[in-house]
């Protein structure tokens, strides 16, 4: 099923259920690779669809995101009383398209590992990623977006469930800017 976790756009509070698919804006959290094809080819978009994204919130032009979602997911409460989830498996392929452009970058399905932490009052989650991540950060999130970027490594970010807000904290690895990619 896709999109893997999906929060609406003004960034409901999260509440207690961290991977809820109905409550987050788009979180990009995709196994994906780092070889990547990149197609110029033009989708006519239906009449009827837009964007996923629309320009400025996730890409300076609007993105669309098709992909396929097979993690599993195992929750537990760890010894200090946080709700956790270890989310594992794969994603994709994963297609993001320039709306705007026509211009496709597919990336295929690979394997990451999350773990998931919610503080025991609900207001802050904290996910470490490792493998192949994408990550999407709006205008209003640190660094400020829009971004949409391919990590393959540890990717850790915070939400701040109260606000939606997004909080890249550490990165390390490979890094690749999907916007540019899609853009050139």
């Amino acid at each position: 099923m896709w999109p893997p976790a999906v929060c609406d756009p003004d960034r409901t509070p999260l509440g207690a259920s961290v991977m809820s698919t109905s409550s987050w804006k788009f979180l990009v959290a995709t196994a994906v690779t780092s070889s990547a094809l990149i197609g110029t080819a033009v989708h006519p978009a239906a009449a009827a669809e837009e964007p996923l994204f629309p320009a400025g919130i996730a890409c300076t032009f609007a993105l669309d995101i098709d992909g396929v979602d097979n993690r599993k997911v195992h929750d537990f409460v760890d010894v200090d009383g946080n709700a956790v989830q270890l989310i594992t498996g794969l994603a994709g392929p994963t297609t993001f398209t320039n709306a705007d452009s026509g211009a496709t970058l597919t990336l295929p399905a690979r394997g990451t590992t999350w773990k998931v932490v919610t503080s025991p009052d609900g207001s802050t989650t904290s996910f470490t990623t490792t493998g192949h991540f994408v990550l999407i950060l709006f205008p209003s999130d640190v660094p400020a977006g829009p971004s949409t970027t391919f990590y393959v490594g540890r990717v850790q970010f915070t939400i701040n469930n109260l606000t939606g807000v997004f909080t890249l904290e550490d990165a390390r690895g490979t890094v690749t800017d999907l916007c540019a990619e899609l853009s050139s």
